[in-house]
């Protein structure tokens, strides 16, 4: 037997392995969801919904941020500012269509704080970018 043969087999037990494994986890998820909506009655309180969905967004996003090299801030900041342009469309919508006072003050408020947002996040960049370029002697 040569080694190409013996490395052929060892991928192909990885392989495998890494089959068994992901068949598993599925296997996991599909009885831990079906744990839950047994014991819930079958319907699950649209509040503890949300609730799951915001404390798994907590963990992944701190796990992203933190996770992240220093080389690749800088276009990340260039990304969320993006994202908070999106989000300074739904406040105008926000103030603009609202009904009530409760949803223009809503609205007005996150207008301000994505403005802080966006304008604070191309400071940085242009901050970090300046720490990249040559200095003139």
């Amino acid at each position: 037997m040569s080694v190409s043969d013996i490395n052929a087999s060892i991928d192909g037990a990885i392989k495998s392995l890494e089959s068994a494994k992901e068949t598993l986890m599925n296997l996991n998820a599909d009885v831990a969801g079906a744990v839950a909506h047994g014991a819930s009655g079958g319907t699950v309180d649209p509040f503890i919904f949300q609730l799951a969905i915001f404390v798994l967004a907590v963990f992944v996003g701190y796990y992203v941020v933190w996770s992240v090299t220093p080389a690749l801030h800088t276009p990340l900041m260039a990304v969320t500012n993006a994202i908070s342009s999106v989000i300074v469309v739904g406040a105008l919508l926000a103030v603009g269509l609202s009904a009530s006072g409760v949803a223009t003050g809503f609205g007005f408020v996150a207008l301000v704080l994505v403005a802080i947002n966006i304008f604070g996040g191309f400071l940085v960049t242009q901050r970090m970018l300046a720490m990249y370029k040559k200095k003139d002697k």
